[in-house]
């Protein structure tokens, strides 16, 4: 029997490796250079894609040729393009050059962030990198940093490690269930915070009964009166605040909420304050902005999402607390197998989170930050909430379109309000419509909110290549759908 070929039992060569990664490269740049030439979102109908591959995978390996050109004939048409300068739709993001570049290496590292050992570099320079961004925001230079894979990942945690502060409870060691000495435990955010609240609630086994939503005032930002009369019912109810999610930057309008106020109630009530800037923590780098982050300092938590906005590829998110005692009291687990004689003295991330393995999420953030530099960053985060003011204030001047919420960032809620029509009914189906058309363009992508009873628009920019221009179409096609 003629023993199999090195080839047919290990890799593919790095020949190979190094031919068709210059072909693909030659296919990344042409897609950066032209990703208008698509439309922004994918125009499959649902299944389509899956019905049109095999069932089974191949007895036999395919050429990468074909598996390249597949890319064109079965993966784009299947693709929204978040990274086309039209995508103004949820929170507009950019994979940028140096972070496609990271991406590339962090592939062939192959890193796996369990223990210090496992990877020195993965543990270091996430530190490094995330107390980077934290001091280039403004943040207390004591805070401990680690960086999750999306921001629901992040409040999980930190909502984990405001259930621990209290030893006394001893949730680590005896759960939640059917213990009649525990009380229940209340998580408190507003009606405009992230659900990533309520499934961190659901995940912790808190209960999504216990995530109490608080009326927000006119400008969509958590009334603080509200919230101190609820926390103070459950008090008399026997209920214990556990925590509070303030949120730097709603998802629907990018509202603060009144984080000082909201602070001041968190230290009267032994509650932990966890503040959500997954989108707004970019705003930190303008210093002429740091007004918006009045009271972040007297927060337990923060978290803030780089691939939303400072245009590092997905996914990248950053959390810091001031109790990484408490985040590593929650999570630390060793079994003998992991033990390893600088455990004591070297950071290990395992301890602070549910996960074991950790991808090396750090080296893109890393590559961004060089690349373009904390000024840059800054300069292009300003960019992009000049042109949302240029957007509103096209909107603002024409007599049948309005501005429906504060634009504090680079997001714009609008609507379509013809003369005569008064019922929110048939403004939302209309201006629904006007979204429908606007999106089957290919040209731009926009998305929609629900402000009240009020159906809005929603026009968000982030995206590195995204110009007024770009707006400017937008502008146009919503202006001709209005009038369908």
């Amino acid at each position: 029997m003629t023993a199999p070929s090195r080839e047919s039992i290990g890799d593919l060569s790095p020949q190979d490796f190094e031919r068709h990664a210059t072909g693909l490269t030659a296919w990344i740049r042409t897609y950066l250079e032209h990703p208008e030439r698509y439309p922004v979102r994918s125009r499959l109908a649902p299944g389509a894609l899956r019905a049109g591959l095999p069932s089974a995978a191949p007895a036999q390996g395919d050429p990468l040729e074909a598996i390249l050109a597949d890319l064109d004939r079965v993966i784009v048409p299947g693709v929204t393009h978040w990274n086309h300068p039209g995508f103004l739709a949820y929170f507009a993001n950019t994979a940028s050059v140096p972070g496609i570049l990271a991406e590339l290496v962090t592939a062939a590292l192959n890193q796996v962030g369990i223990l210090w050992r496992t990877s020195p570099a993965l543990a270091e320079l996430e530190q490094v990198t995330t107390g980077w961004l934290r001091d280039a925001m403004g943040l207390p230079g004591d805070w401990f940093g680690m960086i999750t894979d999306t921001a629901s990942t992040s409040t999980l945690l930190a909502l984990a490690a405001a259930r621990e502060r209290d030893p006394a409870l001893e949730i680590r060691q005896k759960g939640m269930a059917g213990r009649t000495d525990l009380p229940r435990l209340r998580v408190y955010c507003s009606t405009q915070a992230h659900s990533s609240v309520d499934k961190a609630a659901i995940t912790l086994g808190l209960g999504a009964e216990n995530v109490v939503r608080i009326a927000t005032d006119e400008a969509f930002r958590m009334r603080a009166d509200l919230l101190e009369s609820s926390m103070g019912a459950d008090r008399a109810a026997g209920y214990r605040p556990l925590a509070v999610v303030a949120t730097l930057g709603t998802t629907s309008t990018t509202s603060v909420d009144p984080i000082p106020a909201i602070a001041a109630l968190c230290q009267r009530e032994g509650a932990w304050l966890h503040v959500d800037a997954a989108y707004g923590g970019a705003m930190g780098l303008l210093a002429e902005r740091r007004d918006l982050f009045a009271g972040v300092r007297a927060a337990d938590s923060v978290v803030m999402n780089p691939h939303k906005w400072l245009f590092t590829p997905m996914d990248c998110s950053v959390l810091w607390t001031a109790h990484p005692a408490v985040l590593r009291r929650t999570f630390s687990l060793t079994p003998a197998y992991l033990q390893t004689d600088e455990q004591e003295i070297a950071l290990s991330y395992s301890d602070y989170s549910f996960q074991l393995g950790r991808r090396f999420r750090a080296l893109k953030l890393w590559f961004v930050m060089r690349a373009f530099g904390v000024e840059g960053l800054a300069a292009r985060v300003r960019h992009h909430c000049a042109l949302a003011t240029t957007f509103a204030s096209w909107v603002q001047a024409h007599p049948e379109w309005e501005v429906v919420a504060p634009v504090p960032m680079s997001v714009v809620c609008f609507r379509h309000r013809p003369a005569g029509m008064t019922d929110e009914r048939a403004l939302e189906a209309h201006n629904a419509a006007i979204l429908e058309r606007v999106n089957a363009s290919g040209e731009v992508f926009l998305s929609h909110t629900k402000l009240g009873d009020r159906y809005a628009l929603r026009v968000a920019i982030g995206n590195l290549r995204t110009t007024e221009a770009h707006l400017a179409t937008a502008w146009r096609l919503l202006g001709e759908a209005a009038l369908s």
